[in-house]
């Protein structure tokens, strides 16, 4: 079974908000996942957090993003938070917000 990606209701309309250029490289990513699978997805492109908390990072010439998932049963992802980063550590609130929309989808 591949991977499948799915989205959080508000995560893909945080998503619709990002510039072009960061949306074309999460699509390049799920493509990357649903195409080879996440555990062979390169270090650059995803990295875990805390707990079931992990990030996909995206970079583009207007700047750069995180998208904050965590995995489902079976081969899923729940993509729940995508925001701009503008500080070099993950601010908490984003962290709690994403972990807040993942108790919702359970």
């Amino acid at each position: 079974m591949p991977w499948m990606v799915f989205y959080h209701h508000a995560a893909a309309e945080e998503l619709a908000d990002q510039p072009e250029d960061i949306r074309a490289k999460l699509d390049y990513i799920v493509q990357l996942v649903t195409r080879f699978g996440l555990e062979r997805i390169p270090a650059k492109y995803a990295r875990h957090l805390q707990q079931r908390l992990w990030e996909f990072r995206l970079k583009g010439k207007d700047g750069i993003a995180r998208a904050l998932y965590v995995t489902a049963h079976g081969q899923r992802i729940v993509v729940v938070r995508i925001f701009t980063k503008k500080t070099q550590k993950t601010p908490r609130r984003e962290i709690e917000l994403a972990f807040a929309r993942a108790r919702e989808m359970e």
